[in-house]
């Protein structure tokens, strides 16, 4: 497969409206449903992380400086302020796909400590979470391809949306972490922050990574065999978005640009995978033994939430889709 090389990188843009359009129906039981246990009330997490602060020095040569993170609670909100300085190995930045180095940032956000589901299909978001250590989630890509197959990482025209993780024909100068700087020097994740986990080091346990901009919980990769039992296994969390067995009509040639190179070419089953559209479900986690909504970071698509089913403070992370997903 031949790889478009991309030497402009911008900020990521995704998408949850794509999801509502393939449909309603909820994977992995009460998903849509909202508090502890499924009950649609707002659930407190004024319990978990709510005094927590970092000051990490990472030496890594692209960053080479103190990653800082400090999480605090009051007044119904969860508030970070941190540096945007991942606390873990990255890859090279700059590089030949991505030509802006790491730079601090300065990251005041502000999300509901107490979260409660305000749509059942979900809200279209652009920064969907934070990392525990400050580092933004921006899952999809503003870059897009118009019908003729001309593509522009900046998304100038075209309705294609191109995709930065997965075996697909775009290079946007990802790090082994899914990871890499936009042109503020704003390092992101578009995936599962793999550095980040093994900082973490907690194995295949069900692991909490951060918080949505909704404020409800985000876990990486594992979670229990059956939602809504702790002593069930530990199992892989799957997406339930399939790849189409052929393009949408107008698609830029799939000889040049194999399907799974744009967010059009998954479609939303419920029921095929664990999770409903914006990779999330109802159940007990290990901060949250009486259950609660959660999203997950996961290795099939969409690799992340690309909207939410809660609301954030003043809109916060919360924007119009860069063009349509489906035509």
């Amino acid at each position: 497969m031949r790889k478009i090389n991309l030497v402009l990188i911008i900020g990521a843009l995704t998408i949850g409206s794509f999801a509502a359009a393939c449909g309603d129906e909820n994977a992995g039981g009460t998903a849509g449903t909202g508090g502890a246990a499924g009950t649609g009330v707002a659930v407190l997490t004024a319990d978990v992380l709510c005094d927590f602060s970092q000051s990490v020095e990472n030496a890594d040569e692209s960053v080479n400086a103190t990653s800082t993170a400090a999480w605090t609670c009051a007044d119904e909100v969860r508030s970070l302020s941190a540096n945007g300085l991942p606390d873990h190995e990255v890859g090279t930045f700059p590089n030949a796909n991505n030509p802006t180095a790491i730079s601090e940032q300065s990251v005041e956000f502000d999300f509901p400590l107490s979260p409660e589901i305000s749509s059942q299909s979900g809200i279209d978001t652009m920064v969907v979470a934070y990392a525990l250590n400050g580092v933004k989630f921006e899952v999809g890509t503003a870059g897009a391809c118009n019908d003729a197959g001309d593509c522009d990482p900046i998304g100038n025209g075209g309705t294609w949306r191109m995709e930065a993780v997965g075996d697909n024909a775009f290079d946007f100068g990802n790090d082994e972490s899914n990871g890499h700087v936009q042109p503020t020097g704003a390092y992101h994740y578009h995936g599962i922050p793999e550095g980040y986990l093994i900082k973490l080091g907690q194995g295949e346990a069900m692991t909490l990574v951060g918080w949505a901009v909704d404020g409800f919980p985000i876990y990486a990769r594992y979670g229990y065999s059956t939602a809504t039992d702790p002593t069930s296994a530990i199992k892989l969390v799957t997406g339930s978005y399939a790849l189409k067995s052929t393009p949408d009509a107008g698609r830029p040639d799939v000889s040049i640009y194999p399907l799974g190179a744009f967010t059009q070419d998954y479609e939303y089953v419920a029921g095929s995978g664990d999770l409903d559209e914006c990779n999330g479900r109802t159940g007990v986690t290990p901060e949250f033994p009486d259950g609660i909504y959660h999203y997950y970071l996961t290795d099939t698509f969409p690799f992340g939430q690309r909207c939410v089913k809660g609301t954030a403070i003043d809109g916060g992370g919360f924007g119009p889709p860069p063009g349509p997903l489906n035509n």
